[in-house]
């Protein structure tokens, strides 16, 4: 699952979170991962798809691809099935940006390691293209 973190609270922008739109978007692709945290916290798996393109990728389940934002939704919700929802312990790394594109990763106490490519939408908000949750 792309950009775990820290459980602590996001600081995202006022901009981030008072979006006319049912969720929160990223003004920024740093925020990418505090809204996924924050999401999976919730138990919001609308909410985790709202941060993939429509057309998005994700590495899911182990050695497949889950293509389509809804699609990515099943899968969240399959997986966090029955299970506490925690977002995890890992750390953002910095984040890399080129035009309207960005590079998001973040590294977990067990080695683990997840990598993002997000792109910048007309709006100007940031979603995820591609996510393999596990490298």
């Amino acid at each position: 699952m792309g950009g775990h973190g820290p459980s602590t609270a996001p600081n995202l922008s006022r901009e981030a979170r008072t979006m006319t739109s049912p969720h929160a978007k990223a003004t920024a692709p740093d925020e990418i991962p505090e809204l996924f945290r924050e999401f999976v916290r919730a138990g919001d798996f609308e909410g985790l798809a709202s941060l993939y393109e429509n057309d998005a990728v994700l590495a899911l389940p182990p050695g497949e691809q889950t293509a389509g934002n809804a699609a990515i939704a099943g899968v969240f919700k399959e997986r966090f099935a029955g299970q506490p929802l925690s977002s995890g312990d890992g750390a953002v790394k910095t984040v890399l940006v080129s035009d309207d594109l960005a590079l998001t990763s973040t590294r977990f106490a067990d080695g683990r390691v997840t990598a993002e490519i997000a792109r910048r939408q007309p709006d100007g908000s940031w979603r995820w293209v591609v996510d393999n949750p596990n490298l």
